[in-house]
């Protein structure tokens, strides 16, 4: 099979696309043809290792975290899944491989992808969707009527989170650049503050919530918008020896634990039009350099999605 080889932790060009053997499904697992499979800022950073206790990289380590594609082989054990069903996931913690035409996954990992959302549609909203949901439902435990403030909103977990914190019926406040104002309106937002113009401190106070996407200063600052008894949930690191400095707030790093029942109720969401794809740049798995170069600016709307086949 083709596939993106790494050979080492370095720039872009450690990356090379090339032919390699197609796995083997053991006991459990299913043999999956990748159609599509998305480009994640995890991705170029365990590239650059600087995620080495986080993922198992023994060289040549194929990246990649979520995908959309058909079943192509079962493993022995495996039931409820058939050759040829339509499925989209995110790969078990610590272990990727979905820079590639074919991927061995747990097949309690899948979800059956709904006929009405493409291959690009269901990798861009596979590993995206499972972090807002686990972040924002279960350790911020947002509830109908609180305010939430999510900072980084017009990336991928971002758009997803105020598509989600909307359908549960909060109050949402992001954070973006001008440009991206009227696209993340449309998703539900109540109200934009561009991070260009507006200090957000100045602009939101007493919110219940916070979901961190960008992390660093914007983090710490966070924590002042926050009223007594608020939560913070991130997804990008504070910097290093940064203190809270209120013992009336909870700070929270979300555990991205990986399950097909997350699959099963993003298809849901969906299905009943409470969730609608990002913005989606296609681009093909073998100019993968170029797009790991484009996720790194950090100013990438929605998805990059690899077109496999």
């Amino acid at each position: 099979m083709k596939a993106v080889l790494m050979k080492d932790f370095g720039g872009a060009e450690v990356l090379d696309f090339e032919e390699t053997d197609d796995p083997i499904p053991a006991a459990g697992q299913v043999l999956v043809d990748i159609h599509r499979a998305t480009v994640n800022p995890a991705d170029w950073k365990v590239r650059e290792g600087r995620r080495r206790d986080a993922v198992k990289a023994a060289f040549p380590h194929i990246l990649g975290r979520d995908f959309s594609g058909v079943v192509a082989e079962l493993g022995d054990g495996v039931s409820g899944l058939s050759v040829g069903d339509a499925v989209f996931g995110v790969t078990d913690t610590g272990q990727e491989g979905c820079y590639a035409e074919r991927l061995a996954i747990r097949a309690d990992l899948c979800g059956r992808k709904p006929d009405a959302m493409s291959h690009a549609e269901a990798a861009a909203l596979a590993l995206t969707g499972l972090t807002a949901m686990i972040s924002i439902e279960e350790y911020l435990g947002l509830k109908k009527g609180e305010t939430i403030l999510i900072q980084g909103g017009a990336g991928g977990v971002g758009n997803f989170a105020v598509q989600f914190a909307r359908h549960m019926g909060a109050h949402v406040v992001t954070t973006a650049s001008g440009r991206n104002h009227d696209y993340l309106k449309s998703l539900g937002a109540d109200e934009v503050i561009d991070y260009n113009e507006t200090d957000f401190t100045e602009a939101v106070s007493d919110v219940d919530a916070v979901y961190d996407l960008i992390g660093g200063e914007v983090q710490v600052r966070s924590y002042g918008v926050l009223k007594s008894g608020g939560r913070l949930a991130w997804n990008a690191p504070p910097p290093a020896g940064a203190e809270v400095g209120r013992d009336d707030i909870e700070v929270l790093h979300p555990n991205v634990a990986r399950d097909g029942k997350y699959m099963r109720r993003i298809a849901e969401l969906y299905s009943d039009g409470a969730i609608r794809p990002p913005e989606i740049r296609e681009m093909p798995l073998s100019e993968i350099r170029a797009a790991h170069e484009l996720s790194a600016t950090g100013h990438v709307r929605g998805k990059i999605v690899l077109v496999v086949r």
